[in-house]
């Protein structure tokens, strides 16, 4: 099976054999992907006119009630979507409700949310400006939708909701998407595609789908475009140091990679609640995706006297969960994407054992269960104890992108903030503490490097969404090594694909200008 592209309001095939998509756990070739030969400037062309137009012309709320209608069409071929994961991602039954479901829920979000902004074609930024003696003549600002395209260079791990929320909040704001796969998963974000097309929801050029190689797609962005990207911190700087990007200032949102902490506050001892929902947290962390997720915790911080027993608790727990086969509905662990991907792992588990010493786990040839250790692409589930603090080479730059965590103990906040931002930025933290002060000095100490912080006390036990859950209505980024980029946090995703200017002119006139503009304090409500 080979999966065509979707160009110009056409499903094209590239020209050459392409990339295998493989199961993770039989590694059976599922199908191919190529945009070999695809004319990528024709179609952004297209994306841009007809698609931009089309788009434009709709006011907010019309483009919300399409956005309600993808949901719906998404929704009725959920479980098609589950088993694409199961096949092309080693999915458990959690991992693709966490991608799948999380995706449903975005668009339906930015559905409901989008109807705020009503029948207005553009916002209007603030009150008018007097810019005359007698108040004639004055200025207003304005955000208007970018009249170029959005493009999307998605991550392997989250193929549904990776295409979601980026798609939802640029398809509201008027401007057409290209969505760009990661090659090893891509055949779950063309199914979904696929049937948005199909359903004959969005205008032609709304939608491009570019499966395979991104090629030369940024040698033809232009000023009015946008392009967003997700993954390793390398490709990142590939993309913002391009010849064509740079010369035209294009846009550029950045989402890599991120060396995650979670911090057990003095007041977490052995036993106690906080304690409990850390190791909670942890196995959470370690088991959903095979802690393929950007937001996964990769350094774990607690109390020097307290630090033993909490490596003791999580290996007791994960000694007893099977890693293996998603199809055996006892495993909790599944594989991680590929076999690329599981080398990768494995290397930089190498790096950090030089200067960690193994709490549970390591073992590069453990059996996992119901399936082949030489062709599936399983990583054991790994807790390390970092020896050197804040002299460590590897422990706070090295993100081994799968299960594994690292235990670090520190002795006061004064030596537990330098590590914690030797992260380098970081787009989630985590603290487990009933201290008010303890917790305002780490969010003082650390906030600047961070995109969320995650507080978390004995009031709120379990009902918190979680340290590595993204949802729609908060901000998503971080700055530094996370890649500088913001996105979701509600209609303020909206900004990433507007912009700002200002009128000047008769105060009758630009009233007259902002009369059927939405505020845009709307986006900060």
């Amino acid at each position: 099976m080979k999966l065509p592209n979707y160009l110009a309001d056409k499903w094209v095939a590239g020209s050459a054999p392409g990339t295998a998509l493989v199961d993770p756990v039989t590694g059976d070739e599922l199908a191919r992907i190529s945009s070999e030969g695809v004319d990528l400037h024709s179609a952004l062309e297209f994306a841009r006119t007809p698609g931009g137009p089309a788009l434009r012309q709709l006011t907010y709320g019309q483009r919300a009630e399409m956005l309600a209608k993808i949901g719906e069409v998404l929704a009725a071929n959920r479980d098609e979507y589950f088993r694409i994961s199961l096949l092309n991602l080693g999915a458990t039954q959690a991992d693709a409700s966490f991608d799948v479901d999380g995706a449903l829920y975005t668009m339906k979000y930015y559905a409901k949310i989008g109807g705020a902004l009503a029948d207005g074609q553009m916002l209007k930024e603030g009150a008018a400006l007097s810019l005359s003696k007698t108040g004639v003549f004055g200025g207003q600002h304005f955000l208007t939708p970018a009249k170029g395209v959005a493009v999307f260079i998605n991550a392997f791990n989250f193929p549904a909701w990776g295409f979601c929320e980026k798609a939802a909040p640029a398809l509201l704001s008027g401007v057409p998407i290209v969505v760009k796969p990661a090659s090893p998963t891509a055949w779950l974000a063309h199914r979904m595609v696929e049937d948005v097309v199909k359903a004959g929801i969005l205008p032609p050029g709304a939608i491009t789908l570019v499966c395979g190689s991104a090629g030369g797609l940024l040698d033809h962005v232009r000023e009015e475009d946008i392009v967003s990207f997700t993954g390793s911190a390398d490709t990142a700087a590939r993309v913002r140091s391009h010849t064509n990007v740079l010369r035209r200032s294009v846009r550029v949102n950045i989402e890599a990679d991120s060396i995650n902490s979670a911090i057990l506050g003095p007041d977490g001892a052995a036993g106690r609640d906080l304690f409990e929902l850390l190791v909670k947290e942890v196995l959470k962390e370690m088991s959903i995706k095979a802690g393929q997720k950007c937001t996964t915790i990769r350094r774990i911080f607690a109390p020097r006297p307290i630090l033993k027993a909490f490596g003791e608790a999580v290996s007791s727990r994960l000694s007893t969960t099977k890693v293996g086969n998603p199809r055996n509905a006892e495993v909790k662990v599944g594989p991680v994407v590929n076999k690329a991907q599981q080398a990768a792992c494995l290397e930089g588990l190498r790096k950090l054992r030089t200067e960690c010493s193994v709490v549970f786990g390591g073992d590069e040839h453990f059996q996992p269960v119901d399936a082949d250790s030489q062709r599936s692409a399983f990583v054991q589930p790994t807790v390390l104890l970092g020896n050197n603090g804040l002299a460590s080479k590897y422990v706070h730059d090295v993100e081994v992108f799968g299960p594994v965590m690292t235990l670090i103990a520190y002795d006061s906040p004064k030596d537990l903030i330098p590590m914690v931002r030797r992260g380098s930025g970081s787009l989630v933290a985590s603290v487990f503490s009933n201290d008010p002060g303890f917790l305002q000095e780490i969010v003082l100490g650390i906030g600047d490097l961070h995109g969320r912080i995650v507080a978390v006390d004995s009031t709120v036990g379990s009902q918190h969404t979680g340290h590595g859950n993204v949802v729609p209505s908060c901000l998503h980024g971080g700055p530094g090594r996370a890649g500088g980029g913001e996105e979701l946090a509600g209609l303020r995703a909206l900004l990433l694909y507007h912009r700002r200017f200002v009128v000047q002119g008769p105060v009758n006139y630009l009233k007259e200008l902002s009369a059927p503009c939405a505020d845009s304090n709307l986006l900060y409500s």
